[in-house]
């Protein structure tokens, strides 16, 4: 079996993390992420294919925005926030934040 990749702390970009984070699929799941700490990718029910959904694991995953580790069949997530906030202080929680007011003033709305 071949070994997850993770880029290094120092090797993330802000550039690759407001990609991923650009995207709502992605977003959702850090979002969710924010909240629980550690889900299966199983566990995080969005409207997407699998494998679809697999892809922006995948593209969290190699902008360092996710860890994700081998447990029996899962694969089990958790935000790299620690090494984020190293990197980029604050970024992390503006978007979350930012995202949170968006859902709020859309759900207003309604």
């Amino acid at each position: 079996m071949r070994p997850i990749f993770h880029p290094d702390k120092a090797d993330i970009t802000l550039g690759a993390v407001l990609y991923a984070l650009g995207d709502p699929v992605c977003l959702a799941i850090v979002q969710r992420l924010a909240i629980e700490d550690e889900l299966s990718c199983a566990a995080i029910e969005i409207p997407v294919a699998k494998s679809t959904l697999s892809h922006h694991f995948k593209i969290l995953r190699e902008a360092g925005v996710l860890h994700c580790r081998k447990q029996g069949t899962q694969h089990m997530n958790s935000l790299r926030r620690a090494d984020l906030d190293d990197r980029f202080p604050g970024v992390l929680d503006t978007i979350l934040n930012a995202a949170d007011r968006a859902t709020r003033a859309d759900q207003s709305v309604l």
